[in-house]
């Protein structure tokens, strides 16, 4: 099958929804197969406003991106980074700084090889293939330290990735082994699913959650409270603190759009 396609890699199985193909479908992309569709059209058909939240996480990266970068930050580790769509990190962070230098993770090998094709020629963002459930081989990888100074501010990003990590597997230690990585000045960059403000829209995503049961990530739903606890003492999370994506230091030209409560975010700084 996989010659069929000439950009997916040997050993992918095209044939499960996978959580990174789903989420470019969801933004626009192209790189997704009918299983993801099909699975994306069955979960908006289930939760209406699942939509809406993909496109605020989206938007909420790259206004968090720039934020990071006018505090004077030009280093970025962007974990579950997905396959490239519109927006990129080093595409915000370089226009920002053109030396900003940006690592991206990413444990699908569709995303990881998207992102290689994607960089050729940018010396300063690169990609690994790697699971944010195994923050060592990430943190002590040649290719991240190569690129990164991890004695100088990062920034850490976890957006629309945390909720594909149950609470098995531990993700306030694998947040607390990130940020131990981190000096003081640098930044975590967190967006999260969270419960719908309605009991008829919880009920809703309820289904949607039951539809991620059947692939290799389930979804878990966490609300502000257990974002910040993610998050960590060792980080002060910075105005307005975990908030619907929408509310996030909105542009000008955002500042209308319904709030997204099932998209949360928040920007810390590692005090």
């Amino acid at each position: 099958m996989g010659e069929a396609y000439g950009w997916v890699p040997e050993g992918v199985d095209i044939t499960v929804p996978d959580a990174s193909r789903v989420y470019d479908y969801a933004l626009g992309g192209v790189h997704n197969f009918a299983v993801d569709r099909e699975f994306w059209h069955r979960a908006e058909s289930a939760f209406p406003g699942a939509a809406a939240a993909a496109r605020a996480n989206r938007a909420f990266l790259g206004r968090a991106v720039r934020w990071v970068a006018a505090q004077g930050v030009r280093q970025f580790l962007d974990i579950g980074s997905g396959i490239p769509t519109l927006g990129n990190v080093h595409e915000v962070a370089q226009e920002a700084n053109p030396d900003a230098r940006v690592m991206y993770v990413d444990i699908d090998p569709i995303a990881v090889q998207q992102s290689r094709s994607l960089l050729e020629g940018n010396p300063y963002a690169q990609v690994i293939e790697a699971d944010l459930r195994d923050p060592e081989t990430i943190l002590n990888h040649p290719d991240v330290l190569r690129l990164l100074d991890f004695s100088e501010p990062v920034a850490i990003l976890t957006v629309a990735v945390l909720h594909f990590v149950p609470d098995s597997a531990g993700p306030a230690a694998i947040m607390k082994r990130l940020g131990d990585a981190l000096v003081s000045g640098s930044y975590l960059v967190v967006s999260h699913a969270g419960p719908d403000a309605t009991p008829e829209g919880r009920a809703l995503q309820e289904q949607v959650r039951k539809l991620y049961e059947r692939t290799p990530t389930p979804l878990t739903i966490r609300d502000a409270d257990e974002v910040a606890a993610l998050i960590g003492s060792d980080f002060e999370i910075v105005p307005p603190g975990v908030t619907p994506a929408t509310g996030w230091h909105p542009d000008p030209d955002e500042a209308g759009e319904p709030p997204q409560p099932t998209a949360l975010a928040a920007v810390a700084r590692k005090r």
